[in-house]
């Protein structure tokens, strides 16, 4: 296993610093964030654009991967999570053209995962989204294949805000769709894990992953803290809105020797990746890194 970072909260600092950063603090794989160079993503912890994903070419590819190993850095993924199901055309078309983009820099730079999401309509029911999702996402996992890539949805319900609610902006998040996406689409896709997501839901982890490790390509480390008395005032019936606290892995209620006994247990052996959407840690650049020390210290005895 390798521990690294998610390179999404350093927005406004180029790839290569981040990298530096990285390699002195200890960690050795990114996950690299890669939303369209433009901008325009409004949501937390989303728009960071650390590749040139619109002009990559595989030279420059060849020289980014070239630059990180020789800081004694591998790349785990690239990670773009937009909503290829929106309710607006304009904005699902756009979003399903960057993700191409994506994989084919993945590609490109010899990078075998793509992390992303399926996308939700919040309007419509899990089965509706699905119906839509067969046919949208036919020609983008053929790209991905064709490509040696490996599309890797996570399975995060998309629901903290008012305009994800009530349905949620991505509907990859519970047992009976999983099952539904590996029966279709089989071995061209993959799971990105985050067990924060099943801690709200009440989903067995260790159950989730004697039932998918095998499909784990990627990992993200996440922990979750619930606010009794958000959940008293809200009840469960908000969908986790008001109780539901990301917070660093160790702040919260993941196990994580569990967490980690149960991936050995099924297999897997790649990256484990701190995702940092803690609220507590942000803000500059020092309290970021903080937070990123905090989990780092947390999960190093395990990975091993």
């Amino acid at each position: 296993m390798q521990l690294g970072i998610l390179t999404a909260p350093f927005a406004d600092t180029p790839l290569e610093a981040v990298a530096d950063y990285a390699a002195s603090a200890g960690f050795e794989a990114l996950e690299i964030a890669c939303w369209p160079q433009a901008g325009g993503e409004k949501r937390r912890y989303a728009g960071t654009a650390h590749l040139p994903i619109e002009d990559m070419s595989a030279s420059r590819g060849s020289e980014i991967m070239g630059m990180l190993r020789a800081k004694g850095l591998s790349v785990s993924g690239l990670g773009y999570y937009p909503n290829p199901l929106h309710a607006d055309a304009v904005h699902r078309e756009a979003v399903i053209g960057h993700l191409k983009k994506v994989i084919t820099a993945a590609s490109l730079m010899g990078v075998k995962v793509v992390n992303s999401f399926v996308g939700g309509d919040r309007s419509l029911t899990v089965d509706q989204n699905w119906t839509r999702a067969t046919e949208i996402f036919a020609p983008i996992v053929a790209h991905a294949k064709a490509s040696g890539v490996t599309l890797a949805f996570e399975n995060c319900p998309m629901i903290f805000s008012h305009d994800e609610w009530p349905g949620g902006h991505n509907i990859a998040y519970a047992p009976r769709i999983w099952r539904r996406i590996f029966d279709t689409w089989g071995d061209a896709v993959g799971m990105n894990y985050d067990p924060s997501h099943l801690v709200w839901q009440m989903i067995d982890a260790g159950r989730f992953v004697r039932e998918f490790g095998s499909r784990m390509v990627h990992v993200h480390a996440k922990d979750l803290m619930i606010d009794r008395d958000g959940l008293y005032d809200h009840g469960i019936l908000s969908a986790g809105m008001g109780w539901q606290i990301p917070r660093m892995p160790g702040l919260g209620e993941v196990d994580w020797q569990d967490f980690f006994a149960t991936l050995y247990r099924a297999g897997y052996d790649g990256s484990i990746i701190i995702e940092h959407e803690d609220r507590d840690f942000e803000g500059s650049d020092e309290k970021i890194k903080r937070g990123f020390a905090l989990a780092r210290d947390i999960l190093r005895p395990y990975v091993k």
